[in-house]
C-alpha cells in the first residue's frame, strides 16, 4: 500500500506570529530630537541639513528619525510648528489692537525670540527653490498663523480702530516683514521695546490712515 502524503494545514492568520509594530518616537523624546532639528538648522541652513546631522544632535539613530518623519520636510515642519508654540497662535483679546498685537509678539514662540528669527533666516533661500518645503510651510504653518493674525485685525476693524476696505492681509505681515527684515540686516533679534515701538510707529499708524479713506 502507497502511504498517503500528508500536508501541514496552511497556517492561519490567528496562529501566525503578530507583525511586531515599531515603536513611536513620541513624548519627550520627540521634543529633543525636533529642538535638535530647530537648532541643526538655524546652525548650518535647510540645505545641509540632513537627518545625519539632526540624529547626532539629539544623540538618536537615523532610524528613529524615519520612523516618525519619511523625510526631511516633515521633520522640519513638525520642528517650526512646536518652535512657534500655542501661545503665539492664540487669539489674545486685550480689547484692543495695540494690546493684541504686543502679546502675539512677545509670546513664546512669538517674533520676538530669538531662535524663530535665526531659523527662518536659515529658511529663506530654501523656500524659492524648493516648492515642497514652501507649500508645506504655507499649508500647515503660516496659513493657520495668518488666520489667528487677521482675526486680531478684523476685530479692530469691528471696533473702528481700521477703515471698513482696509487691506488687512498687508496690515497683517507689516510687523513681522518689518522684524524679519531687521533681524537679518543687524543680526540680532528685536527687543520688546524695539517691538512695541514698531507697533506704535508703524502697524497702528497705517490702521489710523485707512480710516481716512472711509
Amino acid at each position: 500500500m502507497t502511504p498517503t502524503r500528508t500536508t501541514a494545514a496552511p497556517e492561519t492568520q490567528e496562529s501566525a506570529e503578530p507583525a511586531r509594530t515599531r515603536p513611536r518616537v513620541e513624548g519627550d523624546r520627540e521634543r529633543e530630537i525636533l529642538e535638535a532639528a530647530l537648532v541643526t538648522l538655524a546652525d548650518v541652513g535647510y540645505d545641509r541639513l540632513n537627518f545625519d546631522a539632526v540624529a547626532s544632535a539629539a544623540k538618536a539613530s537615523k532610524a528613529t528619525l524615519y520612523r516618525r518623519w519619511p523625510g526631511k520636510v516633515d521633520l522640519v515642519v513638525d520642528a517650526l510648528q512646536l518652535m512657534v508654540g500655542v501661545e503665539a497662535d492664540r487669539y489674545p483679546d486685550t480689547g484692543s489692537l495695540r494690546g493684541d498685537l504686543i502679546a502675539q509678539a512677545c509670546a513664546k514662540g512669538g517674533i520676538g525670540e530669538d531662535l524663530p528669527l535665526q531659523v527662518f533666516a536659515a529658511l529663506l533661500g530654501s523656500l524659492h527653490r524648493d516648492p515642497e518645503l514652501r507649500d508645506a510651510i504655507m499649508t500647515r504653518l503660516m496659513a493657520p498663523k495668518l488666520a489667528v493674525t487677521l482675526k486680531t485685525f478684523r476685530a479692530a476693524q469691528r471696533r473702528g480702530e481700521i477703515g471698513k476696505d482696509a487691506d488687512l492681509e498687508l496690515l497683517a505681515r507689516l510687523l513681522p516683514a518689518i522684524t524679519i527684515h531687521e533681524a537679518m540686516l543687524t543680526g540680532a533679534h528685536p527687543s520688546q521695546e524695539r517691538l512695541i515701538t514698531l507697533v506704535d510707529s508703524v502697524v497702528l499708524p497705517a490702521c489710523a490712515a485707512t480710516l481716512q479713506r472711509d
